[in-house]
């Protein structure tokens, strides 16, 4: 019934939110007379912070189409790669003209950036992809709201997650390939690479684990404690609801997007309102650049989407309540995880000093699950003033720990190329 409560609630926002946006434009066009109104200024910055409070957040677009290489501009193009009901795999595809910048382009590393499915659209790592891009040929999966998948497509658990990650890995090719998983997906694609390894799979040449839950024990944060505080069933009768039917996955159980930007937006209430306070206030100076700012930032923020319920519950049982993949007790599909028997690929893993949603500690515990990796192929990464978000956006992700990530892939993919030309040698 939630659901539709929210449903109903947004339908009746809808008109005052399209009135709010027209009165803001009219108060701040100089070509209306409303402009010419005493305190119109004012009128118009709240005209639009009511709008955008009240506004619906679609999904945002990924929008890169160009870089910026060696003082070149370089076109972006993107492709939908495979497709399955709950993702997309992407490849964000550059274009050059000029024969040697083919070649160069060509021979770059192969990335497989996993972005998660706890919330937010993959959309929240553009700043990840387009900085990746200057040195790299970039996949991303990208997850498909819940909401939109129809009935017929079937449930889909943690295990299918694992399958997902798995079949992309092999279709891209596991042998030249760098995979990078930021927050969530650490586990299901610690457990996929893991699975591989046990089968005598090909298995990537690096895995970069950034602010993820591998062993939510280790300085538990608010996010795992409202995980540990409450039974499977309290989250199954309190946080589950059918997809309502004006969308095409009527009557689908999920978790929905709402809920957990409610969630997000609770954990620091305090920063989100001055955030729009402060946005209000960049409107009445006139400053635009710091108000557009805002909106980019709120744009993508506030698009969520649902997941389903199956995964959603799975995911906190397997990984916040029982932790199954650091007590080695997880199975998928019938097949124990065991990171130890990761040999061939190297390990990096990425946290934030202030990280207040996977704790200190929760993302190298990857060290210690894959015993079996070289010591020389496993690195350490603390980012000191950095929160979540800081990991993989902003000006500390470009000025870091980008160009750590950068050389610790060149690196091994130099030694991977360097091998295999003399396996052909000898």
């Amino acid at each position: 019934m939630l659901y539709q409560i929210h449903e109903y609630q947004r339908a009746l926002l809808s008109p005052l939110t399209a009135w709010a946006q027209a009165a803001s434009k009219s108060f701040s066009n100089p070509a209306s007379p409303l402009s010419l109104v005493p305190g119109a200024a004012r009128l118009a910055a709240g005209y639009e912070l009511l709008y955008r409070l009240g506004k619906d957040y679609e999904k945002p677009e990924f929008d890169i189409h160009q870089i910026v290489k060696d003082g070149f501009n370089i076109p972006v193009v993107e492709q939908t790669i495979v497709e399955k009901p709950f993702c997309r795999l992407l490849r964000f595809k550059r274009y050059a003209d000029d024969t040697g910048a083919v070649s160069q382009l060509k021979d770059e590393p192969v990335v497989l950036v996993c972005a998660p499915l706890s919330g937010h659209h993959a959309t929240l790592l553009r700043d990840t992809v387009r900085t990746l891009l200057q040195d790299h040929k970039v996949y991303i999966t990208d997850w498909i709201d819940a909401r939109m998948v129809p009935l017929e497509a079937g449930p889909f658990h943690l295990d299918d997650y694992v399958a997902y990650i798995q079949a992309f890995i092999r279709h891209i090719g596991a042998r030249n390939l760098h995979v990078i998983s930021v927050c969530q997906p650490t586990v299901p694609v610690l457990a996929a690479i893991s699975l591989m390894a046990s089968r005598g799979e090909d298995t990537p040449l690096t895995m970069t684990m950034m602010g993820g839950p591998i062993d939510a024990r280790r300085s538990p944060t608010s996010v795992n404690s409202l995980a540990t505080q409450h039974s499977h069933e309290w989250f199954v009768n309190n946080v589950i609801y059918p997809v309502p039917s004006n969308y095409p996955g009527e009557g689908r159980q999920v978790y929905p997007g709402f809920l957990q930007h409610t969630g997000f937006v609770a954990m620091n209430p305090e920063r989100h309102a001055a955030s729009h306070w402060d946005f209000y206030k960049s409107l009445l100076r006139g400053d635009e650049e710091d108000a557009e700012a805002h909106r980019r930032f709120y744009d993508e923020y506030n698009a969520v989407l649902d997941m389903a319920a199956e995964y959603y519950l799975e995911t906190i049982r397997i990984v916040f309540q029982e932790f199954r993949l650091a007590e080695g007790t997880w199975d998928v599909a019938g097949e124990r995880v065991r990171p130890q028997d990761i040999t061939r690929t190297a390990l990096l893993t990425i946290e934030g000093e202030l990280d207040d949603i996977s704790g200190s500690g929760q993302t190298h515990a990857a060290h210690d699950l894959c015993s079996s990796i070289p010591e020389q192929n496993r690195h350490r990464l603390t980012v000191e003033k950095s929160g979540h978000y800081g990991i993989f956006a902003g000006r500390r992700w470009r000025t870091i720990i980008y160009p750590q990530l950068r050389d610790f892939i060149q690196r091994h993919e130099s030694t991977a190329r360097r091998d295999a030309a003399e396996d052909v040698t000898a």
